[in-house]
């Protein structure tokens, strides 16, 4: 089986199993989902999602986060982990979007990446689900899924991104990325598919 056939496979399988996404990320505006996303880190979304309200009810916007104590933030996202790093990103990125973006989100890549705390994932994540255009951020549930079922070689996230960006049409990239994380969380986990009766559906459809 080639890897654009057995990309064809987890395609038409990942629709049907999740024929809709909603992204688990809870936010109100492109600055609110930058700082959640950027808060997800090595962080569960559902962690993120029982933070951030008390953090935006205060700022949701980045005037109103620059003005905030770093400490102040520090202390609210404290149960995020890493949370004197993330706050310092917070406000630097907060002051820099107000001194060279007009104080709003940019909408490239280049811009994105400039941003304290923000690298490539991040800045495909917020092109994506932000903004609708199509990137294929690879985390990690993504790499080690392509990895196992032979549409990559694995080598890094880099290589990952590239493979499967040749392999899926780009309309679906969007759509892949939820889907791949979902079925990584609920299906296809790092401890399982090692044996062929441990094995989910796609990894049995794959091998």
């Amino acid at each position: 089986m080639t890897k654009k056939q057995k990309a064809d496979i987890v395609r038409k399988y990942l629709d049907k199993l999740y024929p809709t996404q909603e992204i688990p990320l809870k936010f109100r505006n492109p600055f609110t989902f930058l700082i959640a996303v950027l808060l997800s880190a090595q962080c569960t979304d559902k962690r993120v999602n029982e933070v951030t309200p008390k953090l935006f009810d205060l700022a949701d916007n980045p005037r109103g986060m620059a003005a905030l104590p770093v400490e102040k933030i520090r202390e609210i996202i404290r149960p995020c982990g890493l949370s004197q790093t993330k706050a310092n990103n917070i406000s630097k990125l907060s002051k820099t979007l107000l001194e060279k973006f007009g104080g709003a989100v940019p909408q490239d890549m280049k811009s994105l990446e400039s941003l304290a705390g923000v690298g490539h994932k991040t800045a495909s994540v917020i092109m994506m689900q932000a903004f609708g255009v199509p990137t294929f951020p690879v985390d990690t549930h993504i790499h080690r899924l392509a990895t196992r079922w032979g549409l990559t070689s694995g080598k890094s996230v880099e290589q990952t991104e590239k493979d499967l960006k040749k392999l899926f049409p780009k309309e679906s990239w969007n759509r892949l990325h939820l889907q791949l994380i979902f079925y990584g969380r609920e299906h296809c986990k790092a401890h399982t598919c090692k044996t062929p009766e441990t094995r989910c559906e796609l990894c049995k459809m794959l091998k």
